[in-house]
């Protein structure tokens, strides 16, 4: 069995964010008198060092990896969104095995940097400044090997895996307080901080100042005052930040180790307050099971109790690694009856799997059959009290799903289980079915059946119905592969103008989140905040979020924005950063959400500390809330809009292999927003003044924004009906417009004279005296166009019909008309 803490991926906090601008002091008084910096030594040229890291989502995801010298520029001038320049990074080499803490790298020193020149002494004069860098982890996911703003986060400088010490005290939030910088001095006239001054922070009005030889020298902010080695070859570690290393009681007893967990949890815990825990009444309920498993020395009671401990938090995102209680799982879903069920709409049980030769196959259950009731007790009762193996929940939806699997599951010694069940068309009937050591019903009722364990993290095509289609099976693979397929997916589709695209995350764990926003913003073209995370703060013993950590969606360039129509496929399987991706794509409507359940409801960022008997405990630190500050995932998910119906017949449905939910996504794709919606009013008809105005601002005519295009060979036909589907974000000025054209002046009467055309607008009937008439000649022959403009659109569904019917034989001069009658229907959707 896959342990929970590894099924379910969580919204990784990104490790390298960057920071909001924090403006220095204005004031400039003369700074302290510094002290003279010692010059030994020509400066460095190469720097060498570790990283050692321990958090186990560090190399997850990682294709290129890279240490870099960081221009600094973004923390001298407190600048969150400032970028690192491309001409300033210099890459070194990564010298052992990456996917090995500690791992070296070693970094060449340019002889002439290309950083920003900053003037940090505070004097009051104009000097030429100098250069600050950092040595620093990154990983390279868009472009070229150089880092571009979605690498960076959105920008700012590194606040982990850095020469630097940052500080994660919300008081002095991301302000660095040691390491190293590594600083590139132009000239020897130039001057830097000997110290952090009395306000305890870097490049202030109040910092002491010494002098600096010119070139390269590494300052060691952690010596009082600052001291400056300029020899060839130093050393500079990277740090990994306080929040990454894992707390570890692994070495304490299981009863000191779960008042440490207990405590963690009652201060760090996100959900408390929401979910209306009470650490104190837990650590009542379950630590003595910890100290008789501590007397007893009895590891497997402990994992028990751990396992108890963890289930009881209503948070998918808590978890644990229970690979020592495999075999507990084991004995206890090991016999199986024979069928899976599922639970309909309206409250019903229906078998929707009979195991061939099984033992509900044997007792006469057919496909379809009512599950009524299990050894007397209802059904309904039954599924209640099942506690599925891959506990907690945030959804109830969610767990009730896998309460259904985990109700017909039982250790073999139960021998067997009175099943009261209904046939379709038959009467009820009870029947003793045998627990048998079966699993296909198990697996059948699985999230993930069916799916290849060799499937890429994007997977792409065009469907039967010429809708493209991208199943995005993961955030948690290969960064660079990632993007890779999915840049070749919207590109191909905007070359070959797919009219809408399918997004299935149906069955996504989540990963990387920071991945998963940038992936959304390609169907956007602005730059678009999708929410921010509040975390502990040791400081004050408060949760706290700052307002320079809000996430963005960066677009890229604009031949890799898809704009057109686009549906997401959600299933309870799709979790944590896939919900993030989820939600982004409901930010202005910008896609349809269609499926028969909500996602899995994981909405925070998590942290693992250390456990007795190597066991890893994962556990939720991050409450996310959507750009208005209101928690938007945590416990519900991101909600179909579409909503697939669970029946007998879609049951039936996908037990013949018919995928309903991609079905009506393919319907939901081609069906723009505001279809079915009664609009509060009609759009307005301009006056003929109006209309002309329109026209003078070239304003489009209904056919321009339609989907559909016909030919002139098509117009000729009489009894035919043209249909227009023209969907709008917002309202706009139209042009309602029909028109005839004959070889002169004398025939264009005579024709108009046996034509008679109506329209109709919203089901009313529209005078041929609110439409503009124009006059005029056109290729050598006389036209007259009856032109109305229409604006003030409201959203819904708006319905305009142009009638012509061809009383009489006629002649344009060129082409013979028979009697008939030319319909053209506008389907107008306006986006509510």
């Amino acid at each position: 069995m896959k342990s929970k803490l590894f099924r379910f991926v969580v919204v990784l906090v990104v490790l390298s964010l960057t920071l909001a601008a924090c403006a220095p002091k204005s004031q400039t008084p003369t700074p302290p008198v510094g002290t003279e910096s010692p010059a030994q030594g020509s400066g460095p040229k190469i720097v060498t060092g570790n990283v050692t890291y321990t958090n186990t989502f560090f190399t997850e995801g990682v294709a290129e990896p890279e240490v870099i010298l960081e221009d600094q520029g973004g923390f001298v001038t407190r600048d969150r969104k400032f970028l690192i320049p491309v001409a300033s990074q210099v890459i070194g080499e990564i010298t052992s095995d990456f996917y090995k803490s500690p791992f070296t790298y070693s970094l060449s020193l340019p002889a002439e940097p290309n950083g920003t020149l900053h003037d940090v002494n505070h004097d009051g004069k104009t000097d030429t400044g100098v250069m600050v860098f950092a040595v620093a982890y990154w990983t390279n996911t868009w472009g070229d090997p150089y880092l571009e703003r979605r690498d960076q986060g959105g920008g700012g400088w590194s606040t982990a895996y850095a020469s630097t010490k940052v500080s994660e005290d919300r008081d002095t939030y991301r302000e660095i307080y040691g390491g190293k910088y590594l600083v590139y001095a132009p000239d020897d006239k130039q001057q830097f901080p000997s110290g952090f001054g009395k306000d305890k922070k870097l490049f202030t009005d109040d910092d002491p100042i010494m002098n600096l030889p010119a070139g390269w020298s590494v300052v060691d902010l952690d010596q009082s005052p600052f001291t400056i080695d300029r020899s060839e070859k130093p050393t500079i570690d990277l740090y990994e930040p306080e929040s990454a290393v894992l707390d570890d009681f692994s070495k304490l007893s299981y009863a000191d180790a779960f008042d440490k967990m207990i405590d963690k949890f009652k201060k760090e815990y996100a959900w408390t307050e929401l979910k209306q825990i009470d650490w104190d009444a837990k650590a009542k309920e379950f630590r003595p099971r910890f100290e008789d498993a501590e007397k007893s020395k009895d590891s497997h009671a402990y994992f028990l109790a751990l396992r108890d401990f963890i289930w009881s938090i209503p948070d998918t995102h808590v978890g644990f690694d229970s690979t020592p209680l495999n075999q507990d799982f084991t004995d206890d879903t090991a016999g199986g009856l024979g069928f899976a069920m599922r639970e309909t709409d309206d409250g019903k049980f229906i078998a929707n799997f009979i195991l061939k030769g099984g033992s509900a196959d044997k007792a006469g259950m057919k496909w379809g059959a009512e599950i009524i009731s299990m050894d007397g007790k209802p059904t309904a009762e039954a599924v209640d009290a099942a506690v599925p193996w891959s506990s907690p929940f945030s959804n109830p939806v969610v767990k009730r799903l896998q309460q259904l699997r985990y109700a017909i599951r039982f250790k073999l010694d139960k021998g067997q289980v009175e099943v009261k069940f209904k046939n379709p068309a038959g009467g009820e009937q009870t029947a003793k079915l045998p627990v048998t050591n079966e699993r296909d019903s198990f697996l059948f009722s699985s999230f993930y059946y069916g799916q290849s364990d060799t499937a890429l993290p994007v997977e792409y095509k065009v469907l039967p119905s010429g809708y493209g289609y991208i199943k995005i099976n993961s955030f948690f693979d290969n960064d660079v592969l990632t993007i890779q397929i999915w840049e070749r997916a919207i590109k191909y589709f905007k070359d070959n103008d797919i009219p809408g695209v399918i997004l299935d995350l149906r069955v996504n764990g989540g990963g990387n989140g920071w991945l998963a926003d940038q992936m959304a913003a390609y169907f956007f073209d602005k730059e678009t905040v999708v929410g921010n995370t509040a975390f502990y703060n040791k400081g004050s013993g408060d949760f706290y979020m700052d307002p320079g950590d809000e996430m963005s969606m960066i677009p890229p360039r604009a031949d890799l924005q898809y704009s057109g129509p686009v549906v997401v496929l959600v299933g309870p399987a799709c979790a944590s950063a896939c919900e993030f991706f989820s939600y982004d794509m409901t930010i202005n409507d910008r896609a349809t959400i269609v499926g028969q359940y909500p996602t899995e409801g994981a909405g925070g960022s998590v942290e693992q500390f250390l456990m007795p008997e190597n066991e890893t405990i994962q556990f939720t630190i991050g409450r996310a809330v959507d750009p208005q500050g209101n928690v938007h995932l945590e416990g519900k998910g991101v909600v179909p809009t579409v909503k697939v119906p669970v029946t007998v017949e879609t049951l039936q449905q996908q037990a013949n292999g018919e995928d309903v939910v991609l079905e009506a996504g393919e319907k939901a794709v081609g069906q723009p927003k505001g279809a079915g919606v009664t609009p509060s009013a009609p759009p307005r008809i301009m006056t003929q003044d109006e209309t002309q105005a329109a026209i003078n601002a070239n304003a489009k005519q209904l056919e321009e924004k339609a989907r559909e295009k016909y030919t002139n060979d098509d117009y000729l036909d009489v009894n035919k009906t043209f249909t227009y589907t023209i969907p709008l974000d917002k309202s706009q000025d139209l042009l309602w417009a029909w028109g005839w054209c004959a070889k002169d002046a004398a025939t264009l009467k005579d024709n108009l004279a046996k034509m008679d055309v109506k329209f109709s607008l919203d089901g009313q009937s529209v005078s041929l005296d609110q439409f503009l008439k124009l006059d005029y000649p056109n290729s050598g022959q006389q036209c007259t166009a009856y032109i109305a403009g229409l604006t003030d659109w409201t959203g819904g569904e708006h319905r305009l019909v142009t009638t012509v019917t061809f009383k009489s034989k006629l002649n344009d001069g060129t082409y013979d008309f028979n009697p008939g009658t030319q319909t053209f229907n506008y389907a107008v959707y306006v986006k509510p």
